[in-house]
């Protein structure tokens, strides 16, 4: 089928369906819905039979849907309606929630359902739950609806079942008493938020908006009373214990800044705060940006960085704990990076936090790059990385650093820069990527600036193997490769082989010369004249609405592109 994505920005959610119905043989193309106008240029130049609205932020125009089949993807159950369902039901609480293919009418989420799908709810973010299982369950709903629409089933009307129509929350609705509250109740009231709006909150009389909230399970204070701090987050008590709050969005005079680590936003208002250790109880619930734990001759190194962004701390802080776990009697090294994202690459934010973003991006670059040359020249153990969650620009070359790349079946991996201001990228990319790919084929996927999903990943080499996408699939795969890379009888001969091609290869070309090209092409990124890579990365960081649909996404808007007079309609 010709299928065009129409969504407010590509998305998790939109990359993942984006990834899946390629897979299918679907053909498709993205636009952005910057407008009326523009959407129905759209529709006309690619004439779709199904247009699919997986992350949509207003209506669609009454003269596409009225012309066209056009599936709103809602985060719901059938019956659900309104803009904010998550967000409702992470505050009420249900024991399972779902995912509703629903289509276009005049009314906001009343069409007929074509497709849904349920989950168990999961006590997280609501960012979280956005990009697990919701996007599982849109994967499979989607697939659904165009199952029985080429059967040439029929929609069934739109259920008035004990969920109803929920109007956006206000900041009022989810506003913290930190008097009455308990730590239950404001978990639920940051998670609903997070990702987007944030809540809105004082501290030290200036007001923020909170984010990347985590129990604590030993501190405790007076409520409301800031108690900690740790790396870059800060302990808050509660009525009945106390929260990590990781991030802040400052808010000044009405205006939203962006949202930033919370002892940045504060400045040198957390300098007074104490530190507080993580420590080694286990069975008290506490904010671990970074851990390590073995199982026999296997050492599994976490690392838990909010949207998978590593910054210059972070990445020294990681380096420190990879080279602690190097320095122990195993064989096996799993890195396995965070739940929601393994890792995307320099943390944008707090560069445009800084006072010389040039400096700061020089700096998070290089340590980045410190970091990635002491995985890739290990020759005591043998290394996994295992993607569990999406990972993206710099944070897929780090993981290609390892000896095996394993990924859960339902990540996306976006192996290029060229989406941030024609960044060119380090990381040791010009060493790794061709070592699997080859050069051209290397080069072609850092051209094409597209999502990979996992089989895709598999079959042109990028990773050596995938399961799930259920977690449980996933560890499963991983405890089976990591035991029998580490087979005692083989695992001599295998650290042998490894050495002798690293060997090998520092001969042919040494690490420090791939690092020395990289690293003067990103000179010019940050400090050169064109300043394509501040303002894109100026763009991300405030959320500015987009302009324009980039051609490697809108494939009808390429020049020659064919239309085929016999899909038109829907």
């Amino acid at each position: 089928m010709r299928i065009l994505l129409l969504v407010h920005s590509f998305n998790s959610l939109s990359q993942r369906l984006y990834v899946e119905l390629a897979h299918d043989g679907q053909e498709l193309s993205i636009e952005f819905d910057i407008n009326d106008d523009v959407t129905c240029e759209a529709v006309e130049l690619f004439r779709p039979q199904v247009i699919l609205a997986p992350f949509l932020k207003r209506a669609i125009p009454s003269a596409v849907w009225r012309r066209h089949l056009c599936l709103i993807v809602h985060p719901g159950p059938p019956g659900d309606r309104g803009p904010a369902a998550l967000d409702w039901a992470i505050l009420h609480n249900p024991q399972t929630w779902g995912v509703t293919v629903l289509q276009a009418t005049g009314e906001m989420d009343a069409g007929p359902v074509w497709a849904s799908a349920e989950f168990v709810m999961r006590q997280a973010r609501k960012s979280s739950l956005y990009r697990m299982e919701v996007t599982e369950a849109a994967v499979v709903a989607v697939r659904t609806a165009l199952r029985r629409i080429v059967a040439g089933k029929r929609p069934a009307p739109q259920s008035r079942s004990i969920h109803n129509w929920q109007p956006p929350l206000r900041q009022t609705e989810r506003a913290i008493d930190w008097q009455r509250d308990p730590t239950s109740t404001v978990l639920r009231k940051i998670h609903s938020a997070d990702g987007f709006p944030g809540v809105e909150d004082s501290l030290f009389g200036r007001r923020f908006r909170l984010f990347d909230a985590q129990p604590e399970g030993r501190l405790a204070g007076r409520p409301g009373e800031i108690v900690a701090r740790r790396d870059q987050a800060i302990c808050r008590a509660t009525l009945d214990g106390a929260i990590w709050i990781g991030q802040l969005q400052p808010v000044t005079d009405g205006a939203r800044d962006f949202k930033r680590p919370a002892t940045l936003a504060l400045g040198s208002l957390a300098d007074d705060l104490p530190c507080s250790e993580a420590g080694d109880e286990n069975d008290r619930p506490t904010r671990r940006e970074i851990r390590y734990e073995e199982r026999g001759a296997i050492g599994y190194l976490y690392f838990e960085f909010y949207n998978g962004a590593i910054g210059t701390a972070q990445c020294r802080r990681l380096r420190e704990a990879f080279l602690q776990a190097r320095r122990q009697p195993t064989r096996i090294i799993v890195l396995m990076g965070g739940s929601d994202f393994w890792c995307n690459g320099m943390h944008l934010h707090c560069i445009e936090a800084a006072s010389s973003a040039a400096d700061a991006s020089w700096d998070n670059i290089n340590a980045i790059d410190d970091l990635a040359q002491e995985i890739l020249t290990t020759d005591t153990q043998l290394t996994i990385a295992a993607l569990r969650g999406n990972t993206g620009a710099g944070g897929v070359f780090l993981a290609l650093a390892a000896d095996l790349v394993l990924a859960r079946s339902g990540v996306i991996l976006n192996p290029h820069y060229r989406n941030m201001g024609n960044l060119y990228g380090s990381e040791f990319w010009t060493y790794l990527l061709p070592r699997r790919l080859g050069q051209a084929r290397a080069a072609a996927l850092m051209e094409s600036r597209l999502p990979l999903g996992a089989a895709e990943a598999l079959a042109i080499g990028l990773i050596d193997a995938h399961a799930g996408p259920a977690a449980d699939d996933f560890l499963a795969l991983i405890r089976t490769r990591a035991a029998t890379l580490g087979d005692a009888a083989q695992f001599a001969g295998r650290l042998a082989t490894k050495r002798a091609r690293r060997e090998h290869d520092e001969r042919c070309k040494p690490l420090a010369e791939y690092r020395a090209e990289e690293l003067q092409r990103m000179r010019l990124n940050f400090y050169g004249f064109d300043p394509s890579y501040h303002i894109a990365r100026h763009r991300f960081v405030h959320r500015a609405p987009h302009a324009w649909t980039p051609l490697h996404l809108a494939r009808h808007r390429r020049p020659g592109f064919g239309r085929h007079p016999d899909t038109a309609g829907g």
